[in-house]
């Protein structure tokens, strides 16, 4: 039996990082949603007001055995902008902050490790908020697998299909 492990964050809009972290291999079950807040259970729509407190981000269930969770947080660190505060590229708000949830001391301890490789990368200071997991919530249905789903809408088209290509082209040997 499989080992599964658990890593939360998020970047901006949950359907971009989803549509990256889906092409990985070592990925079993992922799911949009919100954390990082205050308010339980909340709606996207509350989410998008940026009243509740949380982020737009991503729960990911994946072998370690196949992707580690340090190349799991150095794809998610390089796949969006890490020095934007509260923002990725039009979609502004505290709940497009980039955010890493850990789940242990161990997991905190690689996201740091991951901070000091990538921060040569950019000419700004990170701002990626590293804190503790407490809870996620499930975002509606219609948010789960976006990208797959909408390939042919504008957003899709602008915004997130350039990150798949830089995926292919920065972790071809990581992709399933």
């Amino acid at each position: 039996m499989v080992n599964l492990s658990v890593a939360t964050f998020g970047g901006g809009c949950f359907w971009c990082i989803e549509a990256v972290v889906q092409h990985l291999k070592g990925i079993e079950a992922l799911k949009s949603g919100f954390s990082g807040g205050f308010i339980k259970n909340p709606p996207y729509r509350e989410v998008c007001t940026g009243r509740t407190g949380h982020a737009e981000v991503i729960q990911v269930s994946f072998n370690p055995d196949i992707i580690s969770y340090h190349d799991l947080i150095l794809i998610f660190m390089t796949s969006h902008d890490p020095t934007t505060l509260n923002r990725q590229g039009g979609d502004k708000g505290t709940q497009y902050r980039s955010i890493i949830l850990y789940h242990d001391d161990t997991q905190k301890e690689i996201a740091e490790q991951v901070f000091e490789e990538v921060t040569s990368l950019y000419e700004d200071p990170l701002v990626t908020e590293l804190k503790p997991f407490e809870v996620f919530y499930n975002a509606e249905e219609d948010h789960q697998n976006y990208f797959n789903n909408n390939q042919d809408t504008p957003y899709c088209e602008i915004v997130i299909d350039p990150k798949i290509q830089k995926l292919k082209k920065m972790y071809a040997d990581k992709l399933a």
